[in-house]
């Protein structure tokens, strides 16, 4: 016998906002995140306005007016001298010459050795990309002096190969490591189908797997890219020669023995490093888009 029955819980009803109170309510978080989108688009272009009106400014400006002071005048003698007695010409050409035979090589054999670990199936593959995995911990301040020794005494000094073995070196455990990620996403029907179909490893990894992973092949190469560009510690270590220096130790040229610096020269020449460097990422960053977020769903 039932002594009690509960009774049935009532729900309470919520009260819908009213329209009026959505309405601002909506409008109010819009506004918000419009501030705060504004304010990260001034922190980001203000740096780099004021570098770019800091290039058309006189040494006199520098020293005389204020930081924040415009210009007085908008003449391009200052890229001119960047250019010309600057050498920043033969800076970048020096390093054009370094980055893309390292980006080439770290891509080639970084997409292959991707492959190899993650698609392919043989025996110690998970420790074989142990050890590429140990690479991205050890510090390049580590290895500038033995690499320095080995590269004097194989008569290498005075080149750009030392620059171009130790970027390739120091950016391939990164490279393995995102593209066996990225293989990883990839269906093994798809591979099993073209062994069925007769094609080769080397055909499989040239014609099929490099293909669909090019998106994040864009992107490993920009991340490879600016780390290249930028180096200084790197380049300062091996370019003994003026010949050989790329831009970011070409910069230090602006600065004289005792201290003096050439500022609109050198700010121009910043200029040619920074948005040349800008226009790259803007050409290709939809590329760039797709290929973070391509190792992010599986399926």
């Amino acid at each position: 016998m039932i002594d009690s029955i509960a009774a049935p819980r009532r729900e309470v009803p919520t009260r819908a906002p009213a329209p009026a109170a959505l309405r601002l309510r909506r409008g109010t978080r819009r506004l918000v995140r419009n501030a705060l989108v504004t304010l990260l688009v001034v922190v980001e272009l203000a740096p780099l306005l004021w570098l770019l009106l800091s290039s058309f400014k006189s040494q006199s400006e520098f020293v005389g007016d204020p930081a924040w002071a415009l210009p007085k005048s908008w003449s391009f003698h200052n890229y001119t001298d960047a250019w010309t007695t600057g050498h920043v010409a033969l800076y970048v050409r020096n390093s054009l010459l370094a980055t893309i035979p390292s980006l080439a090589l770290i891509i080639l054999l970084g997409t292959a050795a991707g492959f190899a670990l993650e698609v392919m199936v043989w025996r110690g593959r998970n420790r074989v990309l142990l050890v590429f995995l140990l690479g991205i911990m050890v510090p390049s301040q580590m290895i500038l002096l033995p690499l320095f020794r080995v590269y004097f005494q194989a008569g290498l000094s005075g080149t750009l190969w030392p620059l171009i073995i130790t970027y390739t070196a120091t950016g391939l455990p990164l490279t393995v490591f995102m593209m066996a990620t990225y293989f990883r996403v990839i269906p093994r029907e798809v591979f099993e189908a073209a062994a069925l179909d007769g094609a080769s490893i080397l055909t499989a990894f040239w014609r099929i797997a490099f293909p669909m992973v090019r998106n994040a092949v864009f992107t490993v190469a920009l991340v490879q890219f600016f780390f290249i560009w930028n180096d200084l510690l790197i380049s300062l270590t091996f370019t003994n020669n003026d010949d050989l220096r790329t831009v970011q130790v070409g910069l230090l040229n602006f600065t004289g023995q005792y201290g003096e610096t050439a500022y609109g020269p050198l700010f121009a020449a910043i200029c040619i490093n920074v948005f040349g460097a800008l226009v790259l990422y803007l050409l290709i960053n939809q590329r760039i888009m797709k290929g973070l977020t391509a190792g992010a769903v599986k399926g």
